[in-house]
């Protein structure tokens, strides 16, 4: 017994003769695992030029490339309303937030932020956070782990972020497959009324562009006593007459009648019980948020640390956020030109027979099929055609779908389109990608060149639309704004006759 306890007190043996693990090694074998599947993430040198949206230059400053993959999906990073609340922000507070939000960081355009969120989303409170990634993972974790024997039901494409907030929570959790109503109250099924849920799911899909069933999933959470999570990350500043997102779309009359921060009784908005969203992406600054009930948000402000331990966004990110908000809560401009520009590039994809993976929303998404040339096609159209589109390769999405994601704005005028597709047409021919006809005689893959009944099971909103936004919604918005405007015609943020200018110094 007295062996035992020696040989188990004996000290680790550090003797210098021993090999030390080889960290470096390790390091390079798992980058090398990424370069084999290719899978290795490559970030081009892109600066965009608030004066020249949607364009940027690379490392060469006079190498100018029109940009068509920002998630800056309005151009409000440039507008001048929005630059010039951050500037006066900037003079009056400094640039630095000072601390966390309980230590020095919390300031009166933190809480106007807060409010126009929870105005915007007609709930009673909102919470700002350093990113949408950690909006949701702080969220997900916290809450979830503070209902006993809470379940998960994931959509099978939710985004990283509430992946993440899943595992940290340490609550069981369902995935169910794609906007698979069936497959999600079959799992809902399993237990019982009594038992807390929550049922995480997303409003616009930012990689197939597909749409989440909102009614269908609020209906399903009511009926087996869930709590729905809402990502409207890729929707707010897009949809709606107010730019609230998709469930605000949904209710579009009812919610151009009401005020902004009213109550709907009986809306789809008014349904969800948690709302996520991003100032980064249609608002063009930066940051996260959830809106929700009042003791929903104190309950996450006082227990996550991811809120709780960071510093808190800083007085010019607050002033832009809140000026970008306001901006888009009253114009249509922005979402009329986008929604205009969508159509028209999806029109002319179709034409020359580019495979788009079909959706109605503002995701333009081009399959390649193959990791190594989707990266190809990336270099080739910035390389030879001074166009900058990022590839997608797995994770981001499964292998066999790789895709080249482009996201028309405001500013991309017909010029910048036609040179798109000549360009995308280009690299079609040389690479010998396949088109929507091949896709077809395969059996399709992700939508592209499946029939229509087979794809529209997946892709959401409404049965026979084509778009999310609707031709009379679009001459509503397009009427308002001349109205607005004393008939000035709506063009996009730079004439075209400038476009063609810049345009032809890159031929």
């Amino acid at each position: 017994k007295s062996g035992v306890a020696a040989s188990a007190a004996a000290p680790v043996s550090h003797d210098s003769q021993e090999a030390v693990f080889d960290y470096e090694g390790q390091y390079q074998a798992k980058l090398a695992k990424k370069h084999g599947d290719k899978s290795y993430r490559y970030f081009n040198n892109i600066n965009r030029l608030a004066g020249r949206f949607p364009q940027a230059h690379t490392a060469n400053a006079a190498n100018i490339v029109t940009v068509w993959c920002s998630n800056d999906y309005l151009g409000q990073s440039k507008n001048p309303v929005v630059v010039d609340a951050m500037k006066d922000a900037l003079d009056t507070y400094g640039a630095g937030a000072g601390g966390t939000r309980n230590i020095a960081g919390n300031s009166a355009l933190h809480l106007r932020l807060e409010a126009e969120l929870a105005s915007l989303h007609r709930m009673e409170a909102a919470l700002v956070f350093s990113s949408c990634f950690v909006a949701n993972d702080a969220t997900i974790s916290t809450l979830c782990s503070a209902l006993p024997g809470c379940v998960i039901f994931s959509d099978k494409m939710n985004h990283a972020s509430m992946i993440q907030g899943i595992r940290h929570s340490g609550a069981k959790k369902h995935v169910f497959n794609h906007n698979d109503l069936a497959h999600l109250e079959q799992l809902l099924a399993q237990y019982p009324r009594s038992t807390p849920k929550l049922i995480a799911f997303e409003s616009v899909y930012s990689m197939s562009g597909t749409v989440g069933r909102i009614p269908e999933i609020c209906a399903l959470a009511k009926k087996y006593g869930a709590i729905t999570y809402l990502d409207e990350v890729h929707a707010v500043g897009m949809y709606g007459p107010h730019g609230a997102g998709v469930a605000e779309h949904y209710d579009y009359e009812a919610s151009l009648r009401a005020p902004v921060g009213q109550r709907i009784a009986g809306s789809l908005m008014d349904q969800v019980d948690i709302v996520t969203g991003t100032l980064g992406k249609a608002f063009g600054i930066v940051g996260g948020y959830i809106a929700a009930s009042s003791s929903l948000v104190d309950m996450i402000r006082s227990y996550a640390p991811g809120f709780i331990f960071t510093t808190s966004l800083p007085p010019p990110i607050n002033a832009g956020a809140v000026a970008s908000i306001q901006y888009l809560s009253e114009s249509q401009r922005e979402r009329y030109l986008q929604q205009t520009h969508v159509r028209q590039l999806k029109s002319d994809l179709a034409s020359a027979g580019i495979p788009v993976v079909p959706n109605p929303s503002h995701i333009v998404p081009v399959l390649v099929g193959d990791a190594e040339r989707a990266k190809m096609a990336s270099d080739m159209l910035l390389n030879e055609h001074n166009i900058y589109v990022q590839s997608i390769n797995y994770p981001t999405v499964s292998v066999g779908e790789e895709r080249l994601r482009i996201t028309p704005s405001p500013g991309h005028s017909t010029a910048m389109r036609a040179r798109l597709l000549g360009a995308l047409d280009s690299v079609w021919n040389k690479l010998g990608l396949r088109r929507t006809t091949d896709w077809e005689r395969e059996g399709g893959r992700c939508g592209v060149g499946e029939s229509r009944a087979q794809w529209e099971e997946h892709v959401g909103w409404k049965r026979g639309a084509e778009y999310m936004w609707e031709d009379h919604q679009l001459k509503q918005a397009r009427d308002y704004e001349m109205a607005r405007k004393g008939a000035v015609p709506i063009t996009p943020a730079i004439p075209e006759t400038v476009q063609q200018i810049i345009s032809a110094t890159m031929v």
